[in-house]
């Protein structure tokens, strides 16, 4: 079965490419399960030269790469460069603090010494979405790769031109070619590489089923995994909130990369003072983006991704209307099977509504009504969701405060909740465990052995 690069906007399929056999697969693991032996011996200078150097051919190739996820995933020229950026300046972090993150720590014990030192595991698989198709896969791979791991890359099927372009970034930076591969494999293969022992970690940014199939494979093997997966994050608007920068930042958080973003704001909480006018400058806010092609540079938003991923979104929003939702902003698809999706805003929202409990990933915004900040907070966590939220608010000792009650990987006060090199990243409940980026990240796919002297 073919591996297929369709452009969302034209539906023009760009590229075909044959998925890999298993034992071509096969073979890739075994070159890689070999390099580790050599790559593990090398310095920390070393492998912080190489990954200067990716970070050097990022920032070059940013426009090239910016094309390719216009292309592929339908990613605006402007958010593709920046993303290409954002991956070279996380290479660039992870060569400058990997020695220091993985530095061997002294511990005071009775023993003469007595330390903790950081060493690789090996074969690292990644199973990486089409959302983020850089980003995504250097979060993982610059601190692997640091650490002195070799990376596995199976990515989403319909970026393959971004997943080749990554793997060829590494090689011409100077990482030995088995250090890095992209594989071009369907789904169907992922569960014999997690069940080959040569494989030692898994890491996978996706969807609930997709981890929880990925973590039931790999605890069968007794494999460590990292597993990132959806999100519905709240951004709570107290009444006291400066509204129109609140209403302005919700815009923008709900149509991150047209709306299909882990941590894109999704579920607006809104005290009831302010409600009203709060869905007014959302919608103005929202009108004011320019939908269109990817590839031209006045375009602020491009389609979704495939189109059978709006016929979804669609759906969703039709069966909480019916279940008693109220549309405040009429968009969504033209007709059917097409992926241009236009931003849409549900208001009237309870329990019991398909709008309420699962993750809308596209731009529809979902605004829920609070009594007052407990009750904000109780709705933030009434979700099965955890990844990240935000609170608004002129009071930051309040707003600390109610950051600290939600139950998320990440909480942001008056601010747009964005990951980022220095801190962690990751969530709690059906959002997954384990944490990307920061010094907990390199750390997550190490051995940290104890060394006890005598």
């Amino acid at each position: 079965m073919p591996i297929e690069s369709i452009n969302p906007y034209t539906g023009r399929t760009e590229r075909r490419f044959r998925a890999f056999s298993w034992p071509k697969t096969e073979r890739i693991l075994g070159q890689t399960h070999r390099a580790f032996a050599d790559w593990r011996t090398t310095t920390f200078e070393h492998r912080a030269r190489l990954m200067r150097r990716a970070a050097g051919l990022l920032r070059e190739r940013a426009d090239a790469l910016a094309r390719l996820m216009a292309v592929e995933m339908g990613k605006p020229l402007a958010d593709g460069r920046a993303e290409a950026l954002k991956c070279a300046l996380c290479c660039d972090y992870y060569a400058e603090h990997a020695a220091g993150f993985l530095a061997d720590e002294q511990i005071a014990t009775e023993a003469r010494s007595s330390f903790i030192a950081y060493e690789p595991l090996g074969v690292v698989l990644a199973v990486m979405p089409w959302n983020f198709p850089f980003w995504q896969v250097v979060r993982f791979a610059a601190p692997a790769l640091m650490a002195g791991n070799v990376g596995l890359l199976k990515h989403a099927s319909n970026v393959p031109q971004c997943a080749l372009a990554l793997e060829k970034i590494f090689h011409d930076a100077g990482f030995p070619p088995a250090t890095f591969r992209t594989l071009l494999i369907g789904s169907d293969l992922v569960e014999k590489l997690i069940e080959d022992d040569r494989v030692r970690a898994v890491t996978l940014t996706g969807s609930e089923p997709a981890g929880a199939a990925v973590a039931a494979t790999a605890g069968r093997q007794i494999k460590k995994t990292v597993l990132e997966l959806g999100g519905s994050d709240a951004f709570i608007v107290l009444a006291d909130a400066d509204l129109e920068r609140a209403a302005k930042t919700a815009a923008q958080a709900r149509m991150i990369n047209s709306g299909q973003s882990c941590i894109a704001a999704k579920r607006f909480i809104v005290e009831k003072p302010v409600i009203k006018e709060f869905i007014a400058q959302l919608k103005t806010h929202l009108l004011a983006l320019r939908p269109g092609d990817p590839l031209v540079p006045t375009t602020d938003y491009g389609p979704l991704a495939r189109p059978d991923l709006a016929d979804e979104l669609t759906e969703q929003v039709a069966d909480s209307v019916k279940q008693g939702a109220k549309v405040e902003l009429h968009g969504g698809q033209s007709q059917p099977g097409t992926a241009l999706f236009r931003p849409v805003i549900l208001s009237h929202v309870k329990p019991g509504q398909r709008a309420y409990a699962e993750e809308f990933f596209g731009p529809v915004a979902i605004v829920l009504e609070a009594k007052d900040a407990d009750d904000a907070v109780r709705i933030a966590n009434d979700s099965r969701f955890g990844l990240g939220g935000s609170v608004w608010t002129r009071d930051l000792e309040r707003g600390e405060q109610l950051a600290r009650r939600v139950e998320a990987g990440a909480v942001f006060v008056n601010s747009l909740v964005k990951s980022s090199p220095q801190m962690p990243f990751g969530g709690i409940k059906k959002s997954g465990y384990g944490r990307e980026l920061s010094y907990l990240g390199i750390r997550e796919f190490v051995n940290q052995k104890s060394v006890w002297i005598a």
